[in-house]
């Protein structure tokens, strides 16, 4: 009777001090961010309670499972369990405070500020050190894991040994990934690009949605994803037009005939822009940039505060342009003329059409 009752008491003991410990930590922790609604750190460390309940449970049990009196082989096996259930729990608390206390830090920030691509330059930074702060602890509980197996312990001491070599090969075999690593980094702290920044990569245009220490993902204008490593972005040319300020200048070329009114179009352009929510109101013009002996070509240059704007200003006045000419100058439209060339008995002066000899001189040898 006893060998069941023990083992009850102790996990029965162990799962209700968890419990209410548990309770009692959640509530305070509730309480604190009912008096300080401004600080975001509080309501973040709720997120904690599972693992801190697994961690006093693990932590519990570790401590009292010796006094089941189980066989010696029985006792190892269950203290080598909640032993690697103790570290994986106090690596997941861990990784879960650090991650409360970096979004804390970011969300006081993101509250009292105003610049934009600071903002995303500060987002992308910590979302990047979130995942450095994981990995290093993921790294860390399992070689903790490893280490309290005895035999692995040999194994390290073996492998400290020949740390210098291995270091080597692995080196050469993770070069790939090493690189990206780095390259994430070098994103994150160099400020080259930022999550929501709009760049121009491999002639695609999107908007950075997603940066890891290893890829980033590009989603572009018709919502398709582009995954491309980080090592992309340190080692190639790239179009950024949301780094420093994200105002942008946008052309529209027509090309017209040469009969085209260019100051009625300056005027209405001009009248145009004034009702586009888009237009910035800081530059606009409208310019002949080049000619051909069929049409000429049009510029009309608009400013918007953003990539997108600018987007939407470029296609409203491309066609609002068109309309209006078709509309009030469809003389102005470039055409095309398919009639026939007149022939020598259509032309208007013969003697123009086809000159005689005595247009042409004397030739050569006569008198």
């Amino acid at each position: 009777m006893e060998d069941v009752l023990r083992p009850l008491a102790v996990v029965g003991g162990a799962l209700f001090v968890t419990l209410v410990v548990g309770w009692i930590a959640d509530q305070v922790v509730r309480r604190i961010a009912g008096r300080h609604p401004e600080d975001p750190l509080w309501p973040l460390l709720r997120r904690c309670r599972m693992p801190l309940r697994l961690v006093l449970c693990a932590a519990l049990l570790r401590g009292g499972y010796t006094s089941l009196r189980m066989p010696a082989y029985r006792e190892t096996v269950v203290g080598q369990v909640l032993t690697l259930v103790l570290i994986g729990a106090c690596a997941w608390l861990a990784a879960r405070l650090a991650t409360a206390v970096v979004e804390a830090g970011y969300a006081r920030y993101a509250a009292g500020a105003r610049d934009a691509a600071r903002m995303r330059r500060v987002r992308t930074q910590v979302t990047l050190i979130r995942r450095v702060v994981t990995a290093v602890v993921g790294v860390v509980a399992v070689a903790a894991m490893l280490l309290t197996f005895p035999g692995m312990r040999a194994v390290g001491t073996s492998m400290l040994a020949s740390a210098g070599l291995i270091g080597i090969v692995a080196g050469v075999a993770a070069q790939s990934t090493l690189g990206n690593l780095f390259a994430g980094l070098q994103i994150a702290f160099g400020d080259m690009v930022r999550i929501g920044d709009t760049v121009v990569v491999g002639g695609e245009w999107g908007t950075v949605e997603e940066i890891t220490l290893t890829y980033l993902v590009v989603k572009t204008w018709d919502e398709r994803r582009i995954t491309m490593p980080v090592s992309y972005f340190t080692g190639r040319p790239f179009e950024n037009w949301s780094r420093g300020n994200p105002r942008m200048t946008g052309t529209v070329f027509l090309h017209l005939d040469h009969t085209a009114p260019i100051d009625l179009m300056r005027e209405h352009l001009h009248r145009l822009l004034k009702g586009v929510p888009e237009w910035d109101g800081r530059a606009w013009s409208l310019v002949i940039t080049d000619t051909t002996p069929s049409t000429i070509q049009v510029r009309a240059l608009v400013t918007a505060k953003d990539p997108d704007d600018v987007w939407t200003l470029r296609c409203v006045v491309r066609e609002e342009l068109v309309a209006w000419l078709r509309r009030e100058h469809p003389y102005a439209l470039p055409r095309i003329n398919t009639a026939p060339a007149p022939g020598l008995d259509d032309a208007p002066d013969r003697r123009q059409a086809s000159p005689t000899s005595d247009d042409i001189g004397p030739g050569p040898g006569t008198t």
